[in-house]
């Protein structure tokens, strides 16, 4: 019986110290918006790996025919490694991005949103980056 009064006063110490920290919410939040960039770009990962099957295709098959040809095929080929860097990027970030905040204080785990928050959209940008410049030069 003695348990149900520890328990209750716990849960009402966790409750007031939450709501006397607005960084708690604030983080919450921030994690969310960090997850939300990364599940809208991470179902373009296929198509990054199909475009770069794509252009590099491209640049074998126009240096078979014309190997004269070589800004274009320079430019396909450069393309197909700006897809691949850009998928590569998302399973970087993924890999280093951690869940874990115990120990850790609502400062810290700001800082650490914070940069992580900088990182993913950058790997956004790369993902957009690279999709328009296929859309651009690649002929379907």
């Amino acid at each position: 019986m003695k348990l149900v009064p520890s328990a209750l006063t716990l849960l009402v110490s966790f409750l007031i110290l939450s709501c006397a920290n607005p960084l708690i919410e604030e983080n919450k939040k921030l994690r969310e918006q960090i997850i939300g960039v990364h599940d809208e770009v991470m179902p373009k990962m296929g198509e990054l790996k199909a475009l770069e099957k794509k252009a590099s295709e491209q640049a074998d098959s126009l240096y078979a025919q014309d190997s004269t040809a070589t800004a274009e095929i320079e430019s396909l080929r450069s393309l197909a490694s700006q897809l691949n860097q850009a998928h590569e990027d998302m399973f970087v970030w993924m890999r280093q991005y951690s869940l874990e905040e115990e120990g850790k204080t609502p400062e810290e785990i700001k800082i650490y949103l914070d940069e992580q928050w900088v990182k993913v959209n950058q790997v956004n940008k790369s993902i957009q980056s690279a999709l328009q410049q296929a859309e651009e030069k690649i002929k379907h």
